[in-house]
């Protein structure tokens, strides 16, 4: 227990770091023994949802109305009679969506949000993968920065979500700004984040959000990699991102 009232977490305007000594649990519509941390959400200015939900045994996480993206972060989720275990990834499109069941506790990251549809272009369906079966792709030619992809590449899709490995010493080869925003969960390891003009250590169990044009920057630190999951939304033209 922090008696100090002393946390790393942050909430600016423009971005939120908030570290696992500050996360709140509570049980989400849909949820039957299993509890969500609501990373971000609508009321923080973000335009989806992320929450880490943790099941315990016999835990059933029933479908939303909102399209949905899910990583196992440890353990296995039953879904339509077919397992996803660690490192494994789900989506499922508004109105389709299908119960997560848990035999065992699960940690898992779940991303919801309203689909935003193009004309002439079909509404994705179902998929699902392993990370480790993704092909990596170094970020600019730098082989100390590795991309894996975890949603097709296909306009269908109104985001993408991918894992970035950064080996020590690794980082971003530019202070990024764009229009899109960020949902960012620590997997490993650590480093130093730019966020705005304010600096952060970071490391595994924390989670950032980034609004539209928040500079960012991010390099590794430590002996062993650092790796994250980030989302953004994508395929969309900024008109349509409206707040």
């Amino acid at each position: 227990m922090n008696q100090l009232g002393h946390t790393r977490s942050a909430n600016h305007r423009d971005h939120l770091l908030q570290t696992p000594d500050t996360f709140v649990r509570a049980p989400l519509p849909g949820m039957d023994k299993v509890t969500a941390i609501v990373h971000v959400s609508p009321p923080a200015g973000a335009a989806f949802t992320q929450y880490t939900a943790e099941f315990e045994a016999g835990g059933v996480l029933e479908p939303g109305p909102l399209q949905r993206f899910v990583y196992v972060l440890e353990g296995e989720i039953e879904v339509s009679g077919k397992t996803l275990s660690t490192g494994g990834f789900l989506y499922c499109p508004a109105g389709h969506g299908h119960s997560l069941r848990a035999a065992t506790p699960v940690r898992a990251v779940v991303i919801e949000k309203p689909y935003q549809p193009l004309d002439g272009i079909a509404v994705p369906t179902h998929f699902r993968g392993r990370e480790s079966e993704v092909e990596a792709q170094t970020l600019m030619g730098d082989p100390a920065l590795e991309v894996r992809a975890l949603v097709p590449a296909d306009a269908a899709f109104d985001f993408a979500v991918n894992t970035m490995t950064y080996q020590p010493g690794a980082t971003l080869p530019m202070v990024e700004i764009h229009y899109m925003e960020h949902g960012l969960l620590m997997l490993e390891g650590g480093g130093i984040y730019r966020l705005g003009e304010h600096w952060y250590p970071v490391t595994a169990g924390d989670f950032i959000w980034m609004a539209p044009y928040c500079p960012q920057w991010f390099g590794a630190l430590g002996k062993t990699p650092a790796k994250y999951l980030i989302y953004k939304d994508w395929n969309r033209h900024p008109v349509s991102l409206e707040r």
